[in-house]
């Protein structure tokens, strides 16, 4: 196989990269003088359930909005209650149907959790969420890509207000007093000590000029509410990866599934020279496998690895490393396969930079 690829591949790339400035992300918007220092995400799993009004009035009274990330049997269980989530100002996302360790299921199962809790959520609201959390905060590369393939955002948390293990009301505020513009909390939406917690927390995010924001369904952090003022968009760079620079014995260019490159076997790359004001990004890939075997492309940023896109299958799709730290200035960013036993083959479309 390879000696067909290798005659596809065998004139030599050089290996300077194309150069591209990308601009610090934004600050917070000076315009909105009650959040000067950011917005963080309040976000409750495992709605709804009977005390989900209660949630939603306390969270109104405290002017308060956040993310719902409910379980899709509850929903269809509860159809008045996920309306009740709308109509009060919060977001809602995708909990898995029956809410199992979705790691111990096959890739078929995975897809059905996800997708009949997509189909309930929007025959009541009508629309899809956006963001999908995994039970137990359970993941793995399986489930990423299924997770990717239904357009969805895998949103974990920064902070965990422990309310699952039996924190009290002031333990669970003083968890929130931890987290800084950006951050995820997880909390629940049936417990009473969770409740009680609500306006203390309303209270002490003011004090610290701190607004509860929506979640990024692009870099899974939390942002300015969609309805109120906005954070200028973070600046975005994308780079074709045929417009990269190829190197290893048999990357060669592709015209499908897309237009892209194909990398064939270990250390076959694709490289490019960035320009960065600041030192943390997010990096999103769009790619396939060649077939049903898990494809596996490692990005390395100055020489160094900073993580792993895993790719299920032949249909695209894109799968994004959130904030990932590097260094600043004129940086080499590789894509590189290092894993490749001889059963698949990575197709690249674009990386992201934003």
């Amino acid at each position: 196989m390879f000696k067909s690829k290798l005659m596809k591949a065998a004139m030599s790339f050089a290996l300077l990269g194309t150069l591209i400035a990308i601009p610090p992300i934004s600050p917070v918007s000076a315009a909105d003088a009650s959040c000067p220092n950011g917005y963080v995400a309040l976000t409750f799993d495992d709605g709804p359930t009977n005390n989900t009004n209660n949630i939603l009035n306390a969270l109104k009274q405290a002017g308060l909005r956040a993310t719902m990330f409910n379980i899709g049997q509850n929903s269809q269980n509860n159809q008045s209650l996920v309306r009740a989530q709308v109509s009060a100002g919060m977001w809602i996302g995708n909990h898995s149907y029956t809410h199992p360790d979705m790691t111990k299921l096959n890739s078929s199962q995975m897809a059905s959790e996800i997708s009949r809790t997509q189909d309930t959520i929007r025959s009541i609201t009508g629309s899809s969420p956006k963001l999908f959390r995994p039970p137990y905060g359970a993941t793995n590369a399986t489930l990423k890509s299924v997770i990717s393939q239904n357009g969805l955002r895998e949103v974990l948390w920064n902070v965990d207000s422990q309310d699952w293990n039996g924190a009290s009301a002031s333990q669970i505020v003083a968890a929130v007093n931890r987290m800084a513009s950006g951050d995820v909390i997880l909390m629940h939406d049936q417990y009473q000590t969770t409740l009680q917690a609500i306006p203390q927390i309303a209270q002490n995010l003011k004090n610290r000029g701190l607004c509860a924001g929506m979640i990024s369904p692009s870099t899974g952090r939390a942002v300015a509410p969609d309805g109120g003022t906005t954070n200028p968009p973070a600046a975005s760079v994308k780079v074709e990866a045929e417009n990269m620079t190829k190197s290893g014995q048999y990357a060669s260019n592709i015209s499908s599934p897309f237009n892209g490159v194909a990398l064939y076997a270990n250390n076959d790359a694709v490289r490019t020279t960035t320009n960065f004001t600041s030192g943390t990004h997010s990096f999103a890939l769009r790619a396939a496998s060649s077939n049903a075997n898990m494809a596996r492309v490692e990005l390395r940023i100055g020489g160094q690895t900073k993580g792993t896109f895993y790719y299920g299958g032949s249909s695209p799709a894109v799968y994004t490393l959130n904030n990932i730290s590097h260094g600043t200035g004129n940086q080499v960013i590789e894509l590189i396969v290092t894993a490749d036993d001889g059963t698949w083959d990575a197709y690249l479309d674009y990386l992201e930079i934003s």
